[in-house]
């Protein structure tokens, strides 16, 4: 029964570049898997009805994803577990970490303009970490590039093979199906209303009565594609695809709700159930009885009403319980977590169990940051959840004196959701807030407001890049204090970071100081 569990679960997030029609892909997997009734046309402003993934006040102003969202729901006999992960430009490291806690990944890409550069860099993490992909090309009910020219390109930017599993007939006002490259069977094209799911009409083989009426003159030609297409291009191959080096590509609209069933058919068939994890231990097998898990991601204020954080913990292994007792490795103490909740989007609801690869919200007064790990007992910590170098920096200024209490209080609880990092130099009363996106600075000033009442604006400062500082001669650290104590600072985590001015004075330090090492990234302990 156990063991049955985990191989149900599927554990998943969505990449895309900012607008491919990821939030709408997400809503129309929610609507297959019935978690929900209604799908928010995500413009569609003026209804008053937000996408349902972006719960976040300013994410329902602007209509991007802002916060990873985490929902579960039911489809066939799988449990599936799905990270909705921010599309916008600026969210980078959120999205990093997200993908931290997956076991594969389903790429959206816009058909008209192909692939982009946040697909890039999202693509080189899961490329790293050996992702096994799914594909999926939107947006064929509008005109998009040749669709054998997009799998090319998809191949030589991204480095990974592709193996289409349908192919579209038409495009545009043109669009008349999708063809089945396996199963030789026609998908006919009628347009599903926003809130429902229509099955579609099939068509048995390319060579019948029906597939002739359908396609009329284009037969010949559409024959004749389909041919070369078969020719050039890969077969699935289910080793390669979880290997990480090769992709099933999916055609498809999710607007039209066309497509799609088919995809997450595939996907709960294909995509590995949850995987083992390292440790500094080695590898924890997913089927282990032992609990453990991690934190990726802290979020603040999911309740305005409440002033709560809720740390999104990823299960590893063992089974969780309510009312049971686990071990904070960090601390060292042992806590009862009875109000542990799992999630769509907004919507919250306690978690009974939780198996290996579900994710589950802890509440957290403080205590908790990301990359914590709990067990049962042990002393492990699992390992690649970094803290990145910011790239920008704003020294934050107060508009009301009297609220200082109030603002490095929301700073220092922002912060520990990881999308922006805080320091406090060591020799001026500032606050520094360090990000790797503008928009992270337009996000915290609202939410300062909105959730903390407190209103702040920025001013320049000229600090070219953050270093962690570590060294194991106590003397040398001593001396470096004193000499540079104009540049340190503490970050939100308690670490000392030193604020290089400008690269040529990073340069020089690093050169001056052998002894000591300057890090771009620190490891989360």
């Amino acid at each position: 029964m156990f063991e049955k569990e985990i191989e149900k679960r599927r554990t998943f997030a969505i990449i895309s570049h900012p607008d491919a029609g990821k939030t709408t892909v997400t809503e129309k997997l929610l609507l297959l898997g019935k978690a929900i009734q209604l799908a928010g046309t995500v413009k569609g402003r003026k209804t008053g009805r937000y996408a349902v993934s972006d719960w976040m006040e300013m994410e329902k102003q602007r209509g991007i994803s802002v916060t990873t969202s985490v929902m579960q729901f039911p489809y066939k006999d799988c449990v599936v577990n799905l990270l909705d992960t921010p599309g916008h430009e600026d969210f980078s490291e959120d999205t990093y970490r997200t993908l931290t806690a997956v076991d594969s990944v389903l790429m959206v890409i816009d058909g008209s303009k192909g692939v982009e550069d946040r697909t890039i860099k999202l693509m080189e993490v899961c490329r790293m970490r050996k992702t096994p992909i799914f594909t999926f090309v939107n947006k064929i009910d509008r005109e998009i590039r040749d669709p054998i020219e997009l799998l090319d390109e998809i191949e030589s930017v991204l480095n990974i093979s592709c193996a289409p599993i349908n192919w579209p007939i038409g495009m545009a006002s043109r669009l008349k199906g999708l063809y089945d490259l396996k199963k030789d069977m026609i998908h006919v094209f009628k347009s599903g209303k926003n809130d429902s799911i229509a099955g579609t009409e099939k068509i048995r083989g390319l060579v019948s009565n029906e597939a002739e009426g359908l396609l009329l003159s284009d037969i010949e030609s559409f024959s004749e594609e389909v041919e070369l297409v078969r020719g050039a291009t890969n077969v699935f191959d289910s080793e390669a695809y979880l290997s990480g080096n090769l992709t099933p590509v999916y055609f498809g609209t999710a607007l039209r709700n066309f497509g799609i069933r088919e995809l997450l058919d595939d996907f709960v068939k294909h995509a590995p159930s949850p995987q083992s994890r390292e440790t500094h231990l080695g590898e924890i097998d997913s089927k282990e009885k032992d609990f453990s898990g991690f934190v990726f991601k802290i979020q603040a204020n999911m309740d305005p009403k409440h002033r709560d954080r809720i740390a999104f913990m990823r299960v590893c292994s063992g089974l969780y319980s309510q009312g049971m007792k686990m071990k904070h490795v960090r601390t060292g103490k042992k806590i009862r977590v009875s109000d542990a909740v799992t999630f769509l989007a907004g919507d919250r609801t306690a978690a009974e169990n939780a198996y290996s690869g579900d994710i589950i919200g802890l509440h957290n007064h403080g205590t908790i940051q990301i990359g914590d790990t709990f067990t049962n007992g042990r002393d492990l910590k699992f390992q690649g959840i970094p803290h990145f170098s910011p790239e920008l920096y704003r020294r934050v200024s107060l508009k009301d004196p009297l609220k200082s209490k109030q603002l490095r209080q929301g700073l220092k609880q922002l912060s520990e959701e990881g999308a922006t990092q805080i320091f406090m130099p060591l020799v001026r009363n500032d606050l520094i807030l360090g990000a790797i996106g503008t928009l992270q600075f337009d996000v915290v000033a609202f939410r300062l407001k909105e959730e903390y009442g407190v209103d702040c604006s920025y001013e320049p400062v000229t600090i070219s890049g953050a270093r962690w500082v570590n060294c194991d001669d106590e003397k040398a650290l001593i001396d470096f204090k004193r000499k540079s104590e104009v540049n340190l600072a503490m970050d939100g985590g308690g670490y000392l970071t030193y604020l290089a001015p400008t690269r040529a004075n990073m340069s020089l330090t690093e050169e001056r100081w052998p002894q000591i090492q300057f890090r771009s990234t620190r490891e989360i302990e």
